[in-house]
C-alpha cells in the first residue's frame, strides 16, 4: 500500500472540490501531505465545442443522463497515476450504504477514484464496465455525488496518523468500536443549574472509563439498538448495559 492514500475525484465541479477540501481535518491532511487529492473534469475529455457530457435518455423521460466516453476518459487518466487504483467507487443513491466498515476499508486502498455523477445518473454502461463498487451515504437523493465524496474523504481523513490533533480521538469517535460515542462535558461545571456528572470530577480515570464505556453503550442500546450485538459485549460490557437499562428503570420510576 502506498503510505499516502491517494483519492482521484471525477467531477464536473472541481472547484467545488477544491473549496470545500481546504477546511478542517481535509484540508489540514491535505496540507500534511497524509492524503492526495486529484480532480478530473469529464469536460476536458470531450470532443466537441461545447464539451458536451450529457444527453437525454433513450426510450424518454425528464432529465439528462452523463454519457460514457468523457467519464471513461478521465477514468483512464486517473489509472495513468503511477500508484495502482485499487477501487472505482459511483456515488449514487442505488449504492450500499456507508458505514465505519467502509470507511475503514476505503482508507486501506492505496488509490481511489471517486466519480461523482450528477443529472439522472451515468450511463449504465459504466456501471457495467468501469465501476467496481457503488456507495450511498444513505437513503435520500442528492443533486450530485461531490458532498458525497467529501463527506467519505472527511471521515477517511480522521482516522489517518498525524491528522488529529490528538490521536485518540479517533479511535473514541462513534462507529470506531462498533458504538456510539459517550457525552460530553466542558466548562463550566454549571450552566443553568445543570451540572456536569460528578464523576468526571473525581480524577478517578478507572471510574471515568468505566461511565464513559456504560454510557456508550447506553447511548448505542437507546438510539441505535441495531448497531448492538450482545454477541461480542465483553463480560464487562454485559454488566455495564444492565446497570444503564437499571439507572433508566429507576429514573421513568420517578
Amino acid at each position: 500500500m502506498n503510505s499516502v492514500p491517494k483519492f482521484s475525484i471525477i467531477s464536473l465541479f472541481p472547484d467545488l472540490i477544491t473549496h470545500a477540501s481546504s477546511f478542517g481535518v481535509l484540508g489540514r491532511a491535505i496540507t500534511n501531505n497524509s492524503i492526495q487529492i486529484e480532480i478530473f473534469n469529464p469536460r476536458d475529455y470531450t470532443d466537441d465545442p461545447r464539451s458536451t457530457v450529457d444527453d437525454s435518455s433513450y426510450g424518454g423521460g425528464p432529465g439528462m443522463v452523463m454519457q460514457v466516453t468523457p467519464i471513461r476518459r478521465a477514468i483512464l487518466a486517473a489509472k495513468k497515476s503511477p500508484i495502482k487504483v485499487d477501487e472505482v467507487i459511483y456515488l449514487s443513491p442505488q449504492g450500499t450504504r456507508v458505514g465505519q466498515k467502509e470507511i475503514v476499508e476505503i482508507g486501506q486502498n492505496s488509490h481511489t477514484v471517486f466519480l461523482a455523477g450528477r443529472y439522472e445518473g451515468i450511463d449504465q454502461r459504466l456501471i457495467d464496465s468501469d465501476i467496481t463498487r457503488e456507495v450511498s451515504l444513505g437513503d435520500f437523493v442528492m443533486s450530485g455525488g461531490e458532498f458525497a465524496a467529501l463527506a467519505i474523504l472527511d471521515a477517511v481523513s480522521r482516522s489517518l496518523p498525524g491528522v488529529l490533533g490528538n490521536q485518540l480521538s479517533a479511535s473514541e469517535d462513534s462507529f470506531h468500536a462498533g458504538l456510539l460515542d459517550h457525552p460530553h462535558y466542558t466548562r463550566p461545571e454549571e450552566v443553568d443549574g445543570q451540572s456536569v456528572p460528578p464523576v468526571l470530577l473525581s480524577g478517578d480515570h478507572e471510574a471515568i472509563r468505566r461511565w464513559r464505556r456504560k454510557m456508550s453503550l447506553g447511548a448505542t442500546y437507546t438510539k441505535r439498538p441495531d448497531l448492538l450485538t450482545l454477541s461480542l459485549l465483553s463480560s464487562e460490557d454485559e454488566m455495564l448495559l444492565s446497570e444503564f437499562r437499571a439507572e433508566m428503570q429507576n429514573k421513568e420510576a420517578f
